[in-house]
């Protein structure tokens, strides 16, 4: 028998999963690791979900857990910089690298590369970065040095990172303590003493495809393959690693919708409620992130701009029972919320209370405005 739910109850459940509703006692490696990472290409706004997350944290820790190798940070999901813990990036990293977009013809032309040139990056790489944190610059010395590699130079330094993305998937280099404004490589392994490895994409697909789920779900093929490369992970592959889940996860409806959930988890979501809770949570969110928004249950589609604006940045948003329901920026000390036309209002106490745990995260004492 098929186990039928509502959004409603379904984005709830996932609030509660998230450690949204309510904020979670777990330390922020937890959060992290919840969350199958948190995008960072605005450390700030990665620290914000995080401690919003939890019911106590510190300003500083997730620099602190960066140094300490309880987190890394490198190029997942989406080709972009991610915070992710140590003993499970790899099996993210694995899936993108299963694509292997360094074979792909237009990359391999745009770059003047063979595939056996890119081997060649990835060794002198791995002994490059052996016990040194190396700039962009003095990586692409190492690289300049080999005949092969003479011409990647100008592209190397590029703030992009095309050519090293692939690096990060395939566990060669990680992100490392800054250098004054100039970012620095590092090996993880090196990073951290609890770096798992990047296992074979076989192997990394059904811990992968289990942590989205026990996060995002109920959940679909497409929306984890948003969630992990936006199309450089073919769409065969990844239904097969679906359906190798075998009974680990089930088919459910939501709201006349078929979508995937851990069997392990079928009981407590039949069992939530809809959530009244009221949240704001910052740029980026993972919240918004997990799914895409292009997932018209989470963000309204009339209203998906406002979230998803130009050259790739989310907006901070305001959540109402889960459903993305209007934007929020700060002008000194006031916030200011728009909420989308037919969203229902918080209250004025539940946004004063919401208010209040934003400010303190943030070091001020802000005061709610309404528009429009």
């Amino acid at each position: 028998m098929t186990l039928r739910v509502s959004w409603a109850q379904a984005l709830a459940w996932r609030m509660r999963r998230q450690f949204l509703d309510p904020p979670g006692t777990v330390p922020l490696t937890e959060v992290v690791r919840r969350l199958c990472g948190v995008q960072a290409q605005v450390a700030s706004s990665a620290e914000l979900a995080i401690r919003l997350r939890q019911q106590r944290s510190e300003p500083g820790e997730v620099a602190a857990a960066l140094e300490s190798g309880d987190l890394i940070k490198t190029w997942a999901m989406r080709g972009t910089l991610h915070y992710l813990t140590p003993e499970d990036a790899g099996i993210y990293l694995s899936l993108l690298a299963a694509g292997r977009s360094w074979e792909v013809p237009s990359w391999q032309k745009y770059f003047g590369m063979k595939p056996r040139d890119f081997d060649e990056m990835r060794v002198v790489a791995r002994d490059a970065l052996d016990g040194r944190a190396l700039t962009r610059e003095e990586l692409a010395a190492a690289m300049v040095k080999r005949p092969r590699l003479r011409h990647i130079g100008k592209e190397m330094v590029s703030g992009w990172g095309t050519l090293l993305k692939p690096l990060a998937w395939q566990g060669e280099l990680c992100f490392g303590p800054s250098q004054g404004n100039r970012v620095t490589f590092v090996r993880p392994d090196q990073a951290s003493s609890r770096w798992a490895g990047v296992p074979d994409a076989d192997d990394a697909a059904p811990r992968a495809i289990a942590n989205y789920l026990g996060a995002y779900g109920p959940a679909t093929v497409d929306h984890f393959g948003r969630f992990i490369s936006r199309g450089r992970v073919a769409k065969r592959s990844l239904r097969r690693w679906f359906a190798e889940l075998g009974d680990r996860a089930i088919e459910v409806d939501v709201g006349g919708d078929v979508a995937y959930v851990l069997a392990e988890h079928a009981d407590e979501l039949a069992a939530t409620r809809r959530s009244t809770a009221l949240r704001l949570l910052g740029g980026f969110d993972q919240w918004v992130l997990g799914p895409g928004t292009e997932d018209a249950h989470v963000i309204p589609p009339a209203h998906r701009r406002a979230v998803s604006k130009q050259s790739g940045w989310i907006a901070p948003i305001a959540l109402s029972g889960g459903v993305v329901a209007g934007t929020w920026e700060l002008d000194g000390t006031t916030l200011q919320c728009s909420w989308f036309a037919n969203a229902k209002r918080p209250s004025a106490r539940a946004l004063a209370a919401e208010a209040r745990r934003l400010g303190t995260l943030l070091g001020k004492e802000l005061a709610p405005s309404r528009s429009p």
